[in-house]
């Protein structure tokens, strides 16, 4: 005779609904809080929705670098473009990549689109001019001094080195738009990043306080006589306060090749030094490659540059005759769209190779190496999409996706309750429950991963009240078929569990692969809606789970329901419940015996 089964307790630890209950509340206050303490209470509107103008960028190959869009450059491409916008005093602007070959720009209202779009995505400005002088930044004098060499004019130390160049390639007009968009606190003095180089170029560390008078040959000497654009060039230097981010962008704007400069430059985070700089000698075209490398005796990492044939006859000139010179006119700057990248001193003459030493790390030095090697972007890049969208327009687009929402949401509850009868209140908790869950989750997302809530979005959420109310609505069937079977309620709830659960992750894991698929094949907006729907199908397992379960097993304890009574939902009289069929023995009718 076979052994009895043991008896099992109800799967998915539900004997004791209270413990996921416990933990599903306390995950509800936990994400609150940290939405309070963040002091990002709402979720961030895309541009759709709060207005400004959306670029999106596709990275096209290059004849002959046929795996030059990797992640490496898209990371570069990304950076210098962060630091365009911010050129156009652009605040809380948004620059990401979006799969392997797209970049989104986002700017906020108040922005010149026209401007911002030219901006975008076009060849920046890389050249290598001579610095004539040099000075930390901040407030300017009230009276300026008579020459263009200030009295505070810094004097590198000769112990100290580092240089740069970047690649760009040569446009006719150079683009003074690029500043760093934080703004620094002026300090007193202003450093160079690196040291030694290997070869011959040496960064030096600016002191102000200390100055050497360079020849009168060289220096942008200016007196009464003399001619109104060194005037000007001098005057331009007295004011510039490269601390202010407005003076940083517009500093040398429009300036042709042939002219002289003033523009700023910070090695140093938190600190500025503002430069006079004569007309550009090589251009970033001239470089022809650039890598950050590990150099072998010394172990440091380095960044090598290599010239073509006709930039390395131009270097060889200008490094010849700045080896000649005093600091800080020893010194020649790599400025990319007006600002000054690196600002090395030579010490002799070079020509088609050379290395840059300094305090790199393997971050630094293949950042740098990018920036010689490819100029401002390293790939090229063609629009797909340009939206503007008002401020007006975005707030009657979120208007009217919170009415489309809100009347999807009556016409569920109007079901529930016409339908369910008291099974709706289950239903409508735990609607509550997954809209507390989805909001602080996006509200969170925002500053976490740059999330933003767009119309598309909007829709996704839309649609997962749907997909929310399909879950409860399998399992309350479920229930139903047991007690049209005969079943009581509490039984009833147990036995449809295990049905209902796998027909609700069997659909869920369908709208979940499919918000998937969308979110990997699309760009744009699209992918606002593929995430939402992903994200709200995820949540909706949870709280069947973790909410609609034991409660509903809670419930299955109140005589409300228990009893089955016309409003709860469960009355099996209106299900068409039939008792359970009872057989009766059957009599034996006696038999005659038979005859031999």
């Amino acid at each position: 005779m076979a052994a009895p089964k043991k008896g099992r307790g109800p799967s998915g630890g539900h004997g004791r609904p209270g413990r996921a209950l416990a933990l599903i509340l306390i995950a509800m206050v936990a994400l609150a809080g940290g939405m309070f303490l963040s002091g990002h209470t709402t979720p961030r509107l895309g541009i759709d929705l709060a207005g400004g103008t959306s670029i999106t960028l596709e990275a096209q190959n290059q004849p002959g670098k046929p795996n030059a869009i990797n992640q490496t450059n898209m990371d570069t491409a990304v950076g210098i473009i962060e630091r365009r916008v911010n050129g156009l005093g652009v605040s809380e602007a948004e620059v990401q990549t979006q799969g392997s070959k797209n970049i989104i720009v986002n700017i906020p209202k108040g922005t010149n689109s026209k401007q911002a779009q030219e901006q975008v995505g076009t060849t920046a400005q890389l050249y290598f001019r001579p610095v004539l002088t040099l000075q930390a930044s901040g407030p300017a004098e009230p009276t300026p001094s008579g020459s263009a060499t200030p009295s505070g004019s810094a004097t590198p130390k000769p112990g100290e080195s580092a240089e740069g160049g970047d690649k760009a390639k040569d446009e006719d007009k150079p683009k003074g738009e690029e500043a760093t968009g934080s703004e620094a606190t002026p300090s007193a003095s202003a450093t160079t990043q690196g040291r030694a180089v290997t070869g011959a170029l040496t960064k030096d560390d600016p002191t102000p306080g200390a100055s050497d008078k360079p020849k009168p040959s060289d220096s942008p000497e200016a007196t009464p006589s003399a001619d109104p654009a060194t005037a000007k060039l001098q005057e331009e230097f007295a004011k510039l306060d490269c601390t202010d981010p407005k003076q940083r962008t517009e500093a040398g704007q429009n300036a042709k090749p042939t002219d002289s400069i003033v523009a700023c430059g910070s090695n140093v985070p938190g600190s500025y030094e503002k430069y006079v700089l004569g007309p550009a000698e090589v251009s970033g075209s001239d470089v022809d490659d650039a890598k950050g490398a590990i150099e072998q005796q010394t172990g440091e990492w380095i960044v090598s540059m290599e010239f073509t044939s006709a930039g390395a006859k131009k270097f060889q000139t200008i490094t010849g005759r700045l080896a000649q010179q005093q600091p800080p006119m020893n010194q020649f700057a790599i400025v990319l769209d007006g600002e000054v990248v690196s600002a090395p001193s030579v010490r002799t003459a070079l020509s088609k190779n050379a290395q840059i030493s300094g305090s790199f790390d393997q971050q630094s030095a293949e950042d740098l190496g990018n920036i010689l090697s490819y100029g401002a972007l390293p790939l090229t890049f063609e629009e797909v999409s340009v939206t503007t969208v008002t401020a007006a327009l975005g707030s009657e687009q979120l208007k009217g996706g919170l009415i489309a929402g809100a009347i999807g949401l009556a016409l569920v509850v109007i079901y529930l309750v016409v339908y369910y009868r008291g099974l709706a209140f289950i239903a409508l908790l735990s609607l509550v429950v997954s809209g507390v869950l989805t909001y602080t989750i996006m509200a969170l997302l925002g500053p976490a991963i740059g999330f933003a809530l767009n119309l598309p979005a909007v829709c996704g959420a839309i649609v997962a009240i749907g997909i929310t109310a399909d879950s409860f609505i399998v399992y309350f069937e479920r229930v139903r078929d047991e007690i049209r079977e005969g079943r009581t309620l509490r039984p009833a709830i147990e036995r449809a569990w295990p049905r209902a659960r796998r027909t609700i992750l069997v659909s869920d894991f369908v709208s979940f692969l499919a918000a998937a698929v969308l979110f990997i094949v699309t760009v744009g907006k699209v992918q606002g809606f593929a995430f939402t729907l992903g994200l709200t199908t995820l949540l909706d397992v949870v709280v069947v789970f973790l909410f609609t379960k034991p409660l509903m097993t809670l419930m299955g304890r109140t005589k409300f329901f228990s009893k089955g009574g016309p409003w709860s939902g469960l009355d099996p009289k209106r299900l068409g419940a039939q008792p359970p069929l009872r057989r009766s023995r059957r009599v034996n009718a006696p038999t005659e015996p038979k005859e031999a």
